[in-house]
């Protein structure tokens, strides 16, 4: 078995912004696994605030035994960005040693469209309603934030938008005090949905008020090792395949979470086709979808994933699957 991981680039259309920081290009680690006359790959993003950067995740991989499978995988590595990148690989090996779909090796129904959100990174208010408008037509929006002034942003999103379905990420940005001030106003403004408001292990709050405004975990959530303590707190959770390590453990969340009471949505770091195309299985009859990655790239992937009227179409087999 030959397990090769190659850092890549790619330039995005504009900066993106979120409470965190800043970038301008996308990188990422593309693996390609090869065995008995067949190639899988599969991309990951590794992620400074779980620790990870091309480096560790590159060496993660390139410790991995010869010849190792997807059960032993489980085993081998954390959940993150490392296991995924391989896991998904193992996916389109399997599916192209067999003359079959990813989704048939899993036994799930054939993957439709899904409406996707598209996102506004963190700008002044000026800006942001300005990208709104010119955005307007899309389904959803989905608005980065995460500072005390924030509200003068949702106003300006929503005048710039009137139409579309409206979800805001505040990437851990804010305090219990600073969301408790903000919540009557995003009702107000018919914000479906806030995901992460508190940092992770910091959110106990969000179980002692009411929350008419559904409350999706996202940093908060990872595997389904992670989920039993979001009960009472949040109400959706968000799978990214970077956090649960891969497909297989992104299934078995989505397939827990719903057993457990939560809304389900599915969305991913900012990277190419080739990592959202095995999100678009997870996605299946979510509640909100949020894989415009490729949409925010200067350029991407052959093969890429075909976006057309505020919808994500599921890959071609020359991509992915």
């Amino acid at each position: 078995m030959s397990l090769i991981a190659t850092p890549e680039t790619f330039r995005l259309r504009e900066v993106f912004t979120i409470s965190r920081g800043s970038r301008t290009e996308a990188k990422v680690l593309t693996v390609h696994l090869s065995r008995g006359g067949f190639t899988g790959w599969g991309e990951c993003v590794p992620y400074a605030r779980y620790g990870e950067s091309l480096e560790s995740v590159t060496a993660q991989i390139e410790g991995l035994p010869e010849g190792v499978t997807r059960e032993a995988l489980q085993r081998l590595l954390p959940p993150g960005a490392a296991r995924n990148a391989v896991d998904c690989a193992l996916w389109d090996h399997a599916a192209k040693a067999a003359g079959r779909r990813v989704w048939q090796l899993a036994g799930l129904a054939e993957p439709v469209p899904q409406t996707t959100a598209y996102t506004l990174s963190l700008d002044s208010p000026e800006n942001m309603r300005a990208a709104a408008a010119r955005n307007a037509q899309r389904p959803i929006l989905k608005i980065k934030l995460g500072t005390p002034d924030d509200m003068a942003r949702i106003e300006a999103v929503r005048a710039g938008a009137p139409k579309p379905t409206i979800i805001v990420d505040a990437n851990e940005g804010w305090s219990a005090e600073v969301y408790a001030d903000l919540a009557p106003h995003l009702l107000r403004l018919g914000v479906a949905m806030v995901e992460q408001p508190l940092p992770a292990g910091k959110d106990d709050m969000l179980a002692e008020i009411a929350r008419p405004l559904p409350v999706c975990a996202d940093e908060s959530c990872h595997d389904r090792a992670t989920l039993a303590p979001l009960k009472g707190k949040y109400d959706l959770v968000n799978i990214k395949l970077d956090k649960t390590g891969g497909l297989t453990e992104a299934l078995a969340l989505r397939d827990a979470a719903r057993a457990a009471g939560f809304g389900v949505m599915v969305g991913s770091m900012v990277g190419t086709s080739l990592a959202m195309a095995p999100a678009v299985l997870v996605a299946q009859g979510a509640l909100y979808t949020d894989l415009d990655g490729p949409l925010l790239l200067a350029e991407d992937r052959a093969n890429p994933l075909h976006y057309e009227a505020g919808q994500v179409y599921p890959p071609e087999v020359a991509l992915w699957g």
